[in-house]
């Protein structure tokens, strides 16, 4: 992907014609040629266990490691770039990996999809995975009481210490990086227990997501109705880790990064509503109708929060630039086609109809399982393409170092999404396409 970057970048554009002028956008100043140093993360002892609301019961700090981990520290933060035309060389994580599938390192389990595009990438620290992962589980049992014991081993086969790992690679320490992994477990179980497996069902979502929302975004009403809003959030284990994970999240971030999550969040909700629709309608959707409901139920509350996990900030109005937001949207709709492309045959035995983008081209555009699978894998391609096409113009016309490094961020978060639906074989595998 670096040379694919540099290349875009020798025809460097300006700013202007990314975020359009005469928009009213501000636009960031050029940065001399001279190289810039990204300062560090401050670092963070430990953050601090944000209050409960009214009503609801404070959440249970966490422990220290124990005395025989040892967790390491976070990777140095990135130089800046040196200049035009080679700033876009820098936009991502060192990797030893190339942009070719079935090239590069040997991944940890799992196979790729053939003629997928990706990065492999190492396998992600093995004593931060530990350390996320025990606590993690701590404060799924402990503190929001999030499943009961006959979900254990889904829950650990979800293996999401794994995940946040590998798509968090400049988290300064393991603090920061459960604050995107319980809110990462706090959306699933919102899937899971209103939408999907356990529980879900399309009647009455709108409903349930509303409410649940609340958790996110707080309700602000009179004195004699707020105790009933504060109970609700204790009242099933959606709720109780919306509110907690929610809490810690705000601890450690801006008001603005804060608000730009639940505005993501908004959108993830949305995007459940329309599928909910389509199944009550027993309808399957036009293919763009389908892409354009992915666009909103997909990843992007995850790699959106990247500058919040890694302890710094995007600020507000880069973050809000045209050119910015079509690189985040672009990545995290690749991102979901890659669940989808992984998730086909666990869908495919689960009960029911499961709309997925090999499903929906199959029956649009009359095409076998095989033909349309394989067409699904040409449009991840393609949207990969373009997320590397357009973060190369941004990352050469704004080389600004937040900017940089926020780029290289979400697309280290791409290369971790698709490292763990490669290797997590205990949720996914294959089809016999091939």
């Amino acid at each position: 992907m670096a040379e694919v970057l540099l290349n875009a970048a020798a025809g460097a554009r300006d700013i202007g014609r990314l975020v359009g002028e005469g928009s009213g956008v501000p636009v960031p100043p050029r940065v001399p040629a001279p190289a810039e140093v990204l300062p560090e993360a401050p670092a963070v002892a430990s953050i601090a266990v944000p209050p409960a609301p009214p009503g609801l019961p404070a959440t249970v700090p966490e422990p220290p490691p124990p005395p025989d981990v040892q967790v390491p520290p976070a990777p140095a933060a990135l130089l800046g770039p040196t200049g035009i035309g080679t700033s876009a060389l820098r936009l991502l994580m060192p990797r030893t990996a190339t942009a070719a599938a079935g090239s590069g390192p040997v991944e940890e389990e799992g196979i790729p999809v053939p003629g997928l595009y990706h990065h492999p990438i190492p396998a992600p620290d093995p004593v931060r995975v530990e350390e996320v992962s025990r606590r993690i589980k701590q404060w799924a049992v402990e503190e929001v009481d999030l499943f009961p014991e006959d979900w254990e081993n889904q829950f650990d086969g979800f293996h999401v210490g794994r995940y946040m790992v590998a798509c968090h690679p400049d988290a300064p320490d393991v603090d920061h990086l459960m604050l995107a992994t319980r809110l990462m477990v706090a959306e699933n179980a919102v899937d899971d227990c209103y939408c999907e497996d356990h529980g879900g069902s399309p009647v009455g979502l709108g409903e349930r997501l509303l409410l649940a929302h609340t958790a996110l975004d707080p309700l602000h009403t009179t004195g004699e109705y707020e105790p009933d809003w504060v109970a609700s959030l204790s009242s099933d284990a959606p709720r109780r880790a919306y509110a907690s994970a929610m809490r810690y999240f705000c601890e450690a971030a801006s008001p603005s990064q804060a608000d730009r999550y639940r505005h993501d969040m908004a959108r993830l909700h949305l995007g459940y509503l329309a599928e909910a629709a389509w199944t009550q309608l027993e309808r399957v959707p036009e293919v763009w109708e389908y892409l354009a409901m992915r666009q909103f139920n997909n990843f992007r509350p995850c790699p959106t929060i990247t500058d919040t996990v890694g302890g710094y900030e995007l600020p507000a109005d880069l973050h809000a630039q045209p050119a910015m937001q079509r690189v985040i949207a672009l990545a995290s709709n690749a991102t979901t086609i890659v669940n989808d492309l992984y998730s086909y045959t666990k869908e495919l035995d689960a009960p029911g109809t499961h709309l997925n983008l090999p499903v929906v081209i199959a029956a649009r555009e009359e095409l076998s399982e095989r033909d349309a699978y394989l067409k699904a894998v040409e449009v991840h391609n393609d949207l990969m393409h373009a997320f590397e096409a357009e973060a190369a113009d941004l990352s050469a016309s704004c080389p600004l170092p937040g900017v940089q490094r926020f780029l290289r961020g979400v697309a280290a978060w791409v290369d971790g999404n698709h490292h763990w639906h490669q290797t997590n074989t205990f949720r996914y595998s294959l089809p016999d396409f091939w």
